[in-house]
Protein backbone atom coordinates (compact mmCIF):
# COMPACT_ATOMS: atom_id res chain seq x y z
CA UNK A 1 0.00 0.00 0.00
CA UNK A 2 1.47 3.57 -1.07
CA UNK A 3 0.55 6.82 0.85
CA UNK A 4 2.02 9.68 -0.74
CA UNK A 5 2.52 11.27 3.00
CA UNK A 6 2.28 10.10 6.87
CA UNK A 7 3.77 10.70 10.02
CA UNK A 8 5.04 7.60 10.77
CA UNK A 9 4.92 4.13 8.22
CA UNK A 10 5.03 2.54 11.89
CA UNK A 11 1.85 4.31 13.66
CA UNK A 12 0.08 4.31 10.65
CA UNK A 13 -0.10 0.58 10.08
CA UNK A 14 -0.50 -0.02 13.62
CA UNK A 15 -3.93 2.26 13.61
CA UNK A 16 -5.34 0.32 10.09
CA UNK A 17 -4.66 -2.78 11.96
CA UNK A 18 -6.28 -1.91 15.10
CA UNK A 19 -9.54 -0.32 13.42
CA UNK A 20 -9.70 -3.75 11.26
CA UNK A 21 -8.88 -1.44 8.28
CA UNK A 22 -5.39 -2.98 6.64
CA UNK A 23 -6.34 -5.04 3.92
CA UNK A 24 -6.11 -8.75 4.38
CA UNK A 25 -3.12 -10.39 2.21
CA UNK A 26 -1.16 -6.88 2.15
CA UNK A 27 2.40 -6.72 3.93
CA UNK A 28 4.36 -3.35 3.05
CA UNK A 29 3.31 0.73 3.67
CA UNK A 30 5.40 2.97 1.67
CA UNK A 31 4.85 6.54 1.45
CA UNK A 32 7.44 9.41 -0.40
CA UNK A 33 7.57 11.48 2.79
CA UNK A 34 7.28 10.99 6.80
CA UNK A 35 6.43 14.25 8.90
CA UNK A 36 7.47 12.14 12.24
CA UNK A 37 9.76 9.52 10.97
CA UNK A 38 10.95 7.69 14.00
CA UNK A 39 14.12 5.69 14.33
CA UNK A 40 15.62 3.35 17.40
CA UNK A 41 15.16 4.06 21.04
CA UNK A 42 13.34 7.79 20.03
CA UNK A 43 16.11 8.74 17.59
CA UNK A 44 13.80 10.85 14.44
CA UNK A 45 14.82 9.86 11.07
CA UNK A 46 15.36 12.56 8.46
CA UNK A 47 14.11 12.15 4.97
CA UNK A 48 14.06 14.43 1.81
CA UNK A 49 10.59 14.24 0.40
CA UNK A 50 10.26 11.74 -2.79
CA UNK A 51 14.55 10.82 -2.24
CA UNK A 52 14.42 7.69 -0.19
CA UNK A 53 12.98 4.58 0.49
CA UNK A 54 10.49 5.00 3.84
CA UNK A 55 8.37 1.11 4.49
CA UNK A 56 6.89 -1.04 7.51
CA UNK A 57 6.71 -4.82 6.45
CA UNK A 58 4.30 -6.83 8.73
CA UNK A 59 6.23 -9.77 9.31
CA UNK A 60 5.22 -13.25 8.41
CA UNK A 61 6.44 -15.12 11.05
CA UNK A 62 4.25 -17.20 13.68
CA UNK A 63 3.57 -15.40 17.03
CA UNK A 64 4.57 -17.73 19.52
CA UNK A 65 8.05 -17.96 17.64
CA UNK A 66 8.02 -14.29 17.83
CA UNK A 67 7.31 -14.21 21.56
CA UNK A 68 10.53 -17.01 22.51
CA UNK A 69 12.85 -14.74 20.45
CA UNK A 70 11.89 -11.24 19.32
CA UNK A 71 14.98 -10.41 18.27
CA UNK A 72 15.43 -11.96 15.41
CA UNK A 73 13.21 -10.28 13.34
CA UNK A 74 15.89 -7.60 13.76
CA UNK A 75 17.96 -9.93 12.50
CA UNK A 76 16.14 -10.88 9.61
CA UNK A 77 15.36 -7.46 8.20
CA UNK A 78 18.85 -6.31 8.87
CA UNK A 79 20.40 -9.21 6.52
CA UNK A 80 17.43 -8.37 3.93
CA UNK A 81 18.15 -4.41 3.68
CA UNK A 82 22.13 -5.80 3.64
CA UNK A 83 22.17 -8.16 1.32
CA UNK A 84 19.83 -5.81 -1.62
CA UNK A 85 22.52 -2.79 -0.74
CA UNK A 86 25.75 -4.75 -1.30
CA UNK A 87 23.61 -6.41 -4.10
CA UNK A 88 22.90 -2.73 -5.77
CA UNK A 89 26.41 -1.63 -5.16
CA UNK A 90 28.02 -5.01 -6.73
CA UNK A 91 26.30 -4.34 -9.96
CA UNK A 92 26.94 -1.09 -10.00
CA UNK A 93 30.25 -1.18 -9.16
CA UNK A 94 31.46 -5.33 -9.98
CA UNK A 95 34.09 -4.01 -7.31
CA UNK A 96 33.67 -6.74 -4.19
CA UNK A 97 35.95 -3.67 -2.46
CA UNK A 98 32.41 -1.16 -2.76
CA UNK A 99 29.78 -3.77 -1.81
CA UNK A 100 32.15 -5.11 1.04
CA UNK A 101 32.11 -2.26 3.10
CA UNK A 102 28.76 -2.65 3.70
CA UNK A 103 27.98 -3.64 7.80
CA UNK A 104 25.19 -4.38 9.96
CA UNK A 105 25.91 -2.44 12.65
CA UNK A 106 24.51 -3.89 16.07
CA UNK A 107 21.54 -4.22 16.45
CA UNK A 108 20.30 -3.09 13.42
CA UNK A 109 21.41 -0.28 11.70
CA UNK A 110 23.20 -0.74 8.29
CA UNK A 111 25.91 1.07 7.57
CA UNK A 112 28.68 2.15 4.47
CA UNK A 113 32.24 2.50 6.10
CA UNK A 114 31.53 4.65 9.34
CA UNK A 115 28.22 5.80 7.57
CA UNK A 116 25.11 5.15 8.50
CA UNK A 117 22.70 4.60 5.39
CA UNK A 118 19.67 2.27 6.52
CA UNK A 119 18.09 2.15 10.11
CA UNK A 120 15.55 -0.37 11.09
CA UNK A 121 12.64 0.20 14.25
CA UNK A 122 10.99 -3.24 14.89
CA UNK A 123 7.74 -3.02 16.81
CA UNK A 124 5.59 -5.42 18.49
CA UNK A 125 2.20 -6.12 19.79
CA UNK A 126 1.70 -7.72 23.03
CA UNK A 127 -1.71 -9.31 24.10
CA UNK A 128 -1.33 -11.16 27.21
CA UNK A 129 1.94 -13.15 26.75
CA UNK A 130 1.61 -13.60 23.05
CA UNK A 131 3.14 -11.46 20.48
CA UNK A 132 0.17 -10.61 18.37
CA UNK A 133 1.95 -9.28 15.69
CA UNK A 134 5.02 -7.43 14.27
CA UNK A 135 5.97 -4.38 12.34
CA UNK A 136 9.14 -3.53 10.82
CA UNK A 137 9.90 0.00 9.61
CA UNK A 138 12.89 0.86 7.26
CA UNK A 139 14.53 3.64 6.12
CA UNK A 140 17.14 3.70 3.72
CA UNK A 141 19.07 6.57 2.32
CA UNK A 142 18.84 6.33 -1.68
CA UNK A 143 18.77 9.74 -4.03
CA UNK A 144 19.25 12.11 -0.63
CA UNK A 145 22.82 14.04 -0.88
CA UNK A 146 22.20 17.14 1.60
CA UNK A 147 21.46 16.12 5.49
CA UNK A 148 20.28 18.50 7.60
CA UNK A 149 19.42 17.36 11.23
CA UNK A 150 22.39 16.80 13.55
CA UNK A 151 22.84 12.69 12.60
CA UNK A 152 26.62 12.80 12.71
CA UNK A 153 27.18 10.10 9.80
CA UNK A 154 24.50 9.44 7.11
CA UNK A 155 25.16 8.54 3.64
CA UNK A 156 23.19 6.95 0.73
CA UNK A 157 23.08 5.08 -1.97
CA UNK A 158 23.74 8.59 -4.67
CA UNK A 159 26.57 9.81 -2.88
CA UNK A 160 28.17 6.16 -2.62
CA UNK A 161 27.72 5.60 -6.45
CA UNK A 162 27.33 8.89 -7.88
CA UNK A 163 23.98 7.47 -9.60
CA UNK A 164 20.23 7.83 -8.81
CA UNK A 165 18.06 4.75 -7.88
CA UNK A 166 14.91 3.98 -9.00
CA UNK A 167 12.38 3.34 -5.46
CA UNK A 168 10.07 1.36 -6.50
CA UNK A 169 12.39 -1.07 -8.31
CA UNK A 170 14.60 -1.45 -4.38
CA UNK A 171 11.12 -1.80 -3.14
CA UNK A 172 10.63 -4.59 -4.87
CA UNK A 173 13.89 -5.89 -4.50
CA UNK A 174 13.41 -5.81 -0.30
CA UNK A 175 10.49 -7.42 -0.49
CA UNK A 176 11.34 -10.24 -2.61
CA UNK A 177 14.99 -10.65 -0.13
CA UNK A 178 12.34 -10.69 3.35
CA UNK A 179 10.29 -13.35 1.98
CA UNK A 180 12.85 -15.08 0.15
CA UNK A 181 14.54 -14.81 3.64
CA UNK A 182 11.30 -15.77 6.17
CA UNK A 183 11.63 -19.58 3.65
CA UNK A 184 15.13 -19.69 5.11
CA UNK A 185 16.62 -21.62 8.36
CA UNK A 186 16.65 -19.27 10.98
CA UNK A 187 20.43 -20.62 11.15
CA UNK A 188 21.27 -19.77 7.85
CA UNK A 189 20.02 -16.05 9.00
CA UNK A 190 21.97 -16.04 12.23
CA UNK A 191 25.28 -17.02 10.54
CA UNK A 192 24.89 -14.22 8.09
CA UNK A 193 24.50 -11.57 10.15
CA UNK A 194 26.85 -12.04 12.72
CA UNK A 195 29.71 -12.71 9.76
CA UNK A 196 28.50 -9.21 8.17
CA UNK A 197 28.54 -7.02 11.74
CA UNK A 198 29.80 -3.99 11.80
CA UNK A 199 33.57 -3.63 13.00
CA UNK A 200 33.30 -7.46 13.44
CA UNK A 201 37.37 -7.86 13.34
CA UNK A 202 39.73 -6.25 15.78
CA UNK A 203 39.31 -4.57 19.34
CA UNK A 204 37.35 -0.99 18.51
CA UNK A 205 36.11 1.55 21.04
CA UNK A 206 32.91 1.43 23.18
CA UNK A 207 31.27 3.19 26.23
CA UNK A 208 28.80 2.40 28.31
CA UNK A 209 25.54 4.61 28.44
CA UNK A 210 23.02 4.87 31.75
CA UNK A 211 19.99 3.60 30.80
CA UNK A 212 17.42 6.16 29.41
CA UNK A 213 14.72 6.93 27.50
CA UNK A 214 17.14 9.49 25.51
CA UNK A 215 18.18 8.51 22.33
CA UNK A 216 20.87 6.17 21.60
CA UNK A 217 23.97 7.95 19.61
CA UNK A 218 27.49 7.43 19.18
CA UNK A 219 29.09 8.34 21.23
CA UNK A 220 32.62 11.36 20.79
CA UNK A 221 35.96 10.17 21.19
CA UNK A 222 36.52 12.10 23.81
CA UNK A 223 33.39 10.65 26.09
CA UNK A 224 34.87 9.32 29.19
CA UNK A 225 34.80 5.24 30.41
CA UNK A 226 35.92 4.48 26.63
CA UNK A 227 37.40 0.97 26.69
CA UNK A 228 38.46 -1.51 23.77
CA UNK A 229 37.27 -4.15 23.08
CA UNK A 230 35.98 -6.93 20.31
CA UNK A 231 32.82 -8.62 19.50
CA UNK A 232 32.28 -12.38 20.60
CA UNK A 233 28.71 -12.63 19.78
CA UNK A 234 25.61 -11.68 19.78
CA UNK A 235 22.79 -13.67 21.49
CA UNK A 236 19.56 -14.45 20.31
CA UNK A 237 17.94 -12.25 22.45
CA UNK A 238 20.05 -9.53 21.19
CA UNK A 239 22.60 -8.86 23.90
CA UNK A 240 25.90 -8.23 21.84
CA UNK A 241 28.87 -9.87 24.02
CA UNK A 242 32.43 -7.89 24.54
CA UNK A 243 35.60 -9.50 25.51
CA UNK A 244 37.95 -6.46 26.80
CA UNK A 245 41.67 -6.59 26.46
CA UNK A 246 42.13 -7.61 29.61
CA UNK A 247 40.36 -10.78 28.45
CA UNK A 248 36.54 -9.73 30.87
CA UNK A 249 33.72 -10.60 28.75
CA UNK A 250 31.13 -8.26 29.04
CA UNK A 251 27.45 -8.45 27.98
CA UNK A 252 25.37 -5.44 27.13
CA UNK A 253 21.91 -4.82 25.70
CA UNK A 254 21.61 -2.30 23.14
CA UNK A 255 21.00 0.60 25.47
CA UNK A 256 23.69 -0.21 27.73
CA UNK A 257 26.84 0.36 25.29
CA UNK A 258 27.68 2.83 22.42
CA UNK A 259 30.28 2.56 19.83
CA UNK A 260 32.52 5.42 19.39
CA UNK A 261 32.86 6.67 15.98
Amino acid sequence: MYISTTYSTNTLLKELLAKGEWREGERFLYTAFQTAGRGQAGNGWESEEGKNLLCSVLMNYQPSAISRQPFYLNVLVSVAVHKVIRSLLFERSGLCSLSEAVSIKWPNDIYYGDKKIAGILVENAILGNEVKYSIAGIGLNVNQTTFLSSAPNPVSLKLISGKETDIDTLMQALMAQIEALEAMDEAQVWAYYRDHLYRREGFWPFVEREVSTAPTMNAEKGAEGIFLAKIENVRTNGEIELRDQNGNLRIYHFKQVRYVL
